[in-house]
């Protein structure tokens, strides 16, 4: 094992595409890296570290910030395609020739990039609180959602438990809980992200959320093992989005947290851990 966690991990650069990209390993060494895939306007310290640290303790786990994000350099593009060709550029620069990708929310529509521009790097895809192109809800975001993006919140903090959670007692201890979590790590912190990154994000998810016909015939050439994880409610990134994927990639399933909304896996912690090792352990034998 790595003698390094979540929160003791250090901040390394390795440069790319013209991109100082930031990113933090640690985990069990010798096996097959995780490269995680950040949700809107977060950096590397907004994940949970019941999530990375427990997919720590069987793989090694990558984050990073993708380009014009927090620590990276560069600018951040207006299309998901481009943000998955800096993402798959930030891989390579690290020597790697397989890994597996989580993705989570715009770090999803950022994984199936990955996935669909170099097939050949990627042996497993883990999408969590995602769409597809042309999603429900994606472009324009829901009404539920704007309104929750666009309150005032005390401490401003609580913002991600109305976007990460639902609004039961349950669900919502279960965000104080995760936003406890997210201050383990003291030291060395990402900065918060600067206030071009926001709109730069929201232009890429409008291009990306158009409807025409046949938007969603790219799902077919996901070829991947895919594991779909949602929230039965999720008002960020909807819940049929979810079923559509499951639907249309050839090779996925489907995985529904109840009482939960967009961060699901934060809310269910050890059970995501415990699914998602048990996924990344199946052997390679599907086409």
């Amino acid at each position: 094992m790595s003698n390094f966690n979540h929160s003791t991990a250090p901040t390394q650069f390795v440069e790319a595409n013209g991109i100082r990209f930031a990113y933090r390993r640690f985990g069990k060494q010798g096996t097959l890296p995780v490269v995680f895939n950040q949700h809107f306007t977060g950096t590397m310290d907004y994940w949970d570290p019941a999530v990375t640290d427990g997919i720590a303790k069987t793989r090694e786990v990558i984050l990073f910030n993708n380009a014009g994000i927090s620590s990276s350099s560069g600018e951040v593009p207006t299309t998901i395609q481009q943000m998955g060709a800096n993402a798959i550029a930030f891989i390579r620069a690290l020597d790697l020739n397989r890994v597996d990708v989580l993705g989570f929310s715009i770090g999803g529509m950022v994984a199936q990039e990955i996935a669909l521009q170099a097939p050949a790097l990627v042996r497993r895809l883990i999408l969590v609180g995602t769409g597809p192109r042309g999603g429900e809800g994606i472009a324009p975001m829901t009404e539920a959602a704007a309104a929750i993006f666009a309150a005032a919140y005390e401490p401003p903090e609580h913002l991600w438990l109305a976007v990460h959670f639902a609004p039961s007692k349950t669900s919502q201890a279960a965000g104080l809980a995760f936003l406890k979590r997210k201050h383990l790590r003291q030291e060395n912190r990402d900065p918060e992200v600067n206030d071009k990154v926001a709109p730069a994000q929201l232009e890429a998810l409008g291009k990306y959320g158009v409807q025409f016909e046949g938007v969603l015939d790219y799902l077919k050439e996901i070829r991947q093992p895919t594991l779909i994880v949602q929230g039965n409610n999720d008002v960020i990134a909807p819940t049929i989005n979810s079923y559509t994927m499951q639907q249309t990639i050839p090779n996925a399933q489907l995985i529904l947290y109840e009482d939960s909304n967009h961060g699901s896996f934060y809310q269910f912690p050890e059970r995501f851990v415990a699914q998602a090792e048990l996924f990344l352990s199946e052997p390679d034998n599907r086409s």
